[in-house]
C-alpha cells in the first residue's frame, strides 16, 4: 500500500518480529513490483505451509522492496511470490520501529462501520483515490516464527491490512473504486490501462 507522506499520520505499534532490514530508499538487490496489468497480481495466493527461514528471507526481500518505493504495506503477490505473506510498517522513517509480518492472514470480523479515505498502491505509483473500507477488523494469522497470533486493528492499520489482504485474492484498491471519473481520469494521466481494473460494483 502507499499513502501520500503528507497526509500519513504518525501511527504505529510497537511489535517484536525478527524479520528486519535497514529502512530508506536505498535497498541494494530490492525485487521488483509488479504493476498494474500483469497477470501475477490476479493469482489468488495460496497459503504457507512451514514457516522457514525461507519464509523471513522472502519477508526481508519484501521490506526492501517497500522500503525503496516509500510504501507502508506490501503482499508477496506483487514481488510476483504466489504465498499468503504481508509486510507492514506505519512509520517507515523511524528505524527502531519494527515492522508486521501477517502469514496466512485471516479476518474474523469487520465493524460495521466504514470509512472513506484516499488510498495508494505500489503497483499502481502516483494514482491516489478514495476507498471505503471497514474501519476496524479482527484478524487471525502468524508470525514471522510461525506462532499464532490474533490482533484487533483499526484506523490506518485496519485499512492496510485490509488493502493487503485483498492483494492475497487478486484485488486492487482501484477494482474498490467507485467514483469512476476520478478512476479513468488518474489511470489515463499515468499511463494505466483502465481495462486491467476489475470493478466489483
Amino acid at each position: 500500500m502507499a499513502l501520500n507522506f503528507a497526509a500519513l499520520a504518525r501511527q504505529s505499534e510497537r511489535l517484536n518480529p525478527t524479520v528486519m532490514v535497514p529502512k530508506g530508499e536505498i535497498q541494494p538487490d530490492s525485487p521488483s513490483i509488479h504493476l498494474l496489468g500483469s497477470q501475477e497480481l490476479r493469482q489468488t495466493a495460496k497459503r504457507i505451509s512451514r514457516v522457514d527461514g525461507e519464509v523471513r528471507e522472502l519477508a526481508k526481500e519484501m521490506l526492501r522492496s517497500m522500503y525503496a518505493a516509500r510504501g507502508i504495506g506490501l503482499a508477496a503477490p506483487q514481488l510476483g511470490v504466489n504465498k499468503q505473506l504481508l509486510v507492514i510498517d506505519l512509520d517507515p522513517e523511524e528505524a527502531a520501529t519494527p515492522p508486521l509480518v501477517l502469514i496466512n492472514p485471516e479476518i474474523t470480523s469487520t465493524s460495521a462501520e466504514l470509512d472513506s479515505y484516499e488510498e495508494g498502491c505500489l503497483s499502481i505509483p502516483g494514482v491516489y483515490l478514495q476507498v471505503v473500507r471497514a474501519s476496524r477488523v479482527e484478524l487471525n494469522y502468524r508470525d514471522e516464527m510461525g506462532r499464532p497470533q490474533r490482533r484487533k486493528a483499526d484506523g490506518l492499520l485496519a485499512r492496510c491490512i485490509l488493502h493487503e489482504l485483498d492483494h492475497l485474492q487478486g484485488v486492487l484498491f482501484v477494482d474498490r473504486v467507485t467514483d469512476e471519473l476520478s478512476l479513468s481520469s488518474e489511470l489515463e494521466k499515468l499511463g494505466f490501462d483502465r481495462a486491467a481494473v476489475q470493478s466489483l460494483s
